[in-house]
């Protein structure tokens, strides 16, 4: 029996610099739990480059969160030798997230690549994700590989949904290859396809060296890792490279391949995918869809898509102790440094305490963010409602960025706002079409088009504000389709909106925490519920506590928690009603005066419940 090659050894099978002609670079499209993580896991045993002894499920998933959830959250590069007609290729797959919120990501690792798998499960079909990612991969012209996965299911219904696909790309629903990413049955046909039908990289050798980073992560001992895929040139070890968006220069400590762990090599040549590492300390000076350069005799352009990640929601974190702020900014300068993407600065809550202000792509983003914070720094949160960015213009023409309802202009005449948008997708089932539009509409969205992808599956597009999508839309689509519709969205510019503050009194003084801006017919709503809330929430005081919610100057809901009281007149058994009413009298004026002076102390657990959102982002 020949010996099973370990991880080390299958890196050195290929040259450290491979002829594009037999190179092939190539990522997988699928929404979560259509088994993109078990087809890679075949794909490492069937290559080799993951012995039987070292493989688990799920291997290039490293987080524990991405394990435990089954989500993707940060891409993967590996490299794979395959033989075909006696020919070595190496095949350098790249992992993506498939999620929204990573949507950049994605796009970044799509353009590191020549060819796409287009992974659907054969019980389920295609989803919203799969269809956005598919419609970003078709843009930058990628080779599309259509493939069922999960055939023996015994649900599966491949001839349907090879006729579904087969729509969608073009083409002959036999072209659609059917695997199981479980069993390995069709895996290596597959990886043949590949070689086949997926175009080698083109690039000019001789050029400048011009490498695209489509991810980067920080390693605790070595600094960050910067992945990158060689699209002009060549780069060597101990050259001095420059960073074009920033122009900061670094030595290459290190430049290899990851097979799938990291092994170094004598240089990256063109269509190359490997790492880099200049014992940088900080992620954000290697930011996804940078062109790296050689310091000397350099590129003078860069490659194009290279975009800022910009945050959608904002939170704010506060730690439950307030003794451990300066815990939360150092575990926040940490996570900080594995991930670009999240923007923070400090920020005081009059209710709350000392905490900061947090910028994340998404709702999936915040929820990975927080959850990593209370695991790994072992901290205690409050999270307040997630908000978007609003446009203010007051009477002045002055304008003015809401990131947060306390910076609201109050007390000014407001010329107009403006509300962020998002294009948003929605495939369903058609029995749950009237269901779909009644609740777009609810949240204030206008139909953009319809689509039958075949008799039973319906693609609606809408636009509609992110802010109704951060809170419970997902949950409500969910629930009205039974599970079965899938949501995408994508940024859509700014729409004017008729916005209002509403702010929640508490013995007539505002509470920031509380606060929200919302749209005007959703005002009334807003201040009932969180009245409500707050009056099961909050503890009885020895005075009566009013609860209003206000817009401007005019209250629109109002609760009472009523006082504590104690039975003045227990003893007054009999004699004259002027001497009880003395007493109860007595009672009042001091209940008044308490209530001037009194403050009402809001316990921190009624602050999380009433702050609770129970967005279910990473199911999406």
């Amino acid at each position: 029996m020949p010996p099973i090659p370990d991880a080390s050894s299958a890196a050195t099978i290929l040259p450290a610099s491979t002829p594009p002609a037999q190179l092939r670079n190539f990522c997988i499209i699928a929404h979560i739990d259509h088994g993109k993580s078990t087809l890679a896991d075949r794909m490492l045993g069937i290559t080799g480059v993951v012995s039987e002894r070292d493989a688990r499920a799920q291997y290039l998933d490293r987080m524990d969160i991405e394990r435990e959830r089954g989500i993707t959250i940060k891409s993967q590069a590996v490299r794979m030798p395959w033989e075909v007609d006696g020919t070595a290729y190496a095949l350098n797959m790249i992992d993506t997230p498939g999620h929204v919120d990573f949507s950049y990501e994605v796009n970044r690792s799509l353009a590191a690549c020549e060819g796409a798998l287009l992974l659907v499960d054969a019980a389920q079909g295609i989803e919203a994700q799969t269809l956005a990612n598919l419609y970003m991969a078709l843009e930058n012209d990628l080779a599309i590989i259509p493939v069922l996965n999960k055939i023996d299911l015994p649900a599966a219904q491949p001839e349907k949904f090879a006729e579904e696909l087969a729509g969608l790309i073009g083409g002959e629903p036999e072209d659609c290859l059917r695997v199981s990413g479980k069993t390995g049955e069709g895996v290596t046909e597959l990886l043949d396809t590949i070689v086949q039908q997926v175009p080698g990289p083109v690039g000019e050798a001789d050029a400048p060296a011009r490498a695209m980073i489509f991810d980067s992560v920080y390693d605790t001992y070595r600094g960050v890792v910067t992945y990158v895929r060689v699209v002009d040139g060549q780069l060597d070890p101990r050259e001095r490279i420059q960073m074009m968006s920033t122009r900061a220069t670094h030595e290459l400590l290190e430049i290899g391949v990851i097979s799938p762990e990291m092994v170094p090599s004598k240089g990256l040549a063109v269509g190359e995918v490997g790492y880099l590492i200049t014992g940088v300390k900080d992620v954000r000076q290697s930011k996804v869809g940078d062109t790296v350069t050689s310091a000397i005799k350099g590129a003078t352009e860069e490659l194009a898509g290279y975009r800022e990640p910009k945050p959608m929601v904002f939170s704010g974190l506060y730690p439950v102790d307030g003794s451990d702020y300066p815990a939360l900014r150092e575990a926040l300068e940490k996570l900080q440094l594995n991930d670009a993407a999240l923007a923070y600065e400090p920020e005081t809550s009059a209710a709350l305490g000392f905490g900061f202000r947090c910028g994340f792509l998404g709702l999936l983003h915040l929820e990975i963010v927080r959850e990593r914070l209370e695991r790994e720094f072992d901290l205690g949160l409050i999270s307040t409602a997630p908000n978007v960015i609003y446009q203010v213009v007051l009477e002045s023409g002055e304008e003015v960025e809401v990131t947060n309802p306390s910076e609201f202009p109050s007390g000014q005449k407001l010329s107009e706002i403006s509300e962020p948008m998002v294009r948003a997708t929605v495939l369903t089932p058609s029995e749950f079409v009237g269901a779909v539009m009644e609740l777009c509409q609810s949240k204030r969205g206008d139909l953009q088009g319809m689509d039958y992808l075949s008799e039973d599956r319906v693609e609606l597009r809408y636009r509609l504000p992110l802010a109704e999508i951060v809170f419970d839309f997902f949950d409500q689509l969910k629930s009205r389709t039974r599970g079965y519709a899938s949501l995408d969205y994508d940024e859509d510019g700014q729409a004017p909106a008729d916005l209002v503050k509403v702010d929640i009194l508490l013995n007539h003084e505002p509470v920031d925490a509380f606060s929200a801006v919302v749209h005007k017919d959703k005002a009334y709503g807003y201040g009932v519920m969180m009245a409500s809330k707050l009056k099961e929430l909050i503890p009885r005081q020895q005075f009566e506590v009013p609860i209003q919610a206000a817009v401007g100057s005019r209250i629109i809901a109002r609760e009472t928690i009523r006082a504590l009281r104690k039975d003045m007149l227990a003893k007054c058994y009999g004699g004259d009603i002027s001497r009880k009413r003395k007493l109860l009298e007595k009672q009042k004026e001091g209940k008044k005066r308490m209530k001037n002076i009194g403050r009402v102390e809001v316990p921190q657990e009624a602050f999380v419940a009433a702050l609770q959102t129970d967005a279910p982002a990473g199911k999406k």
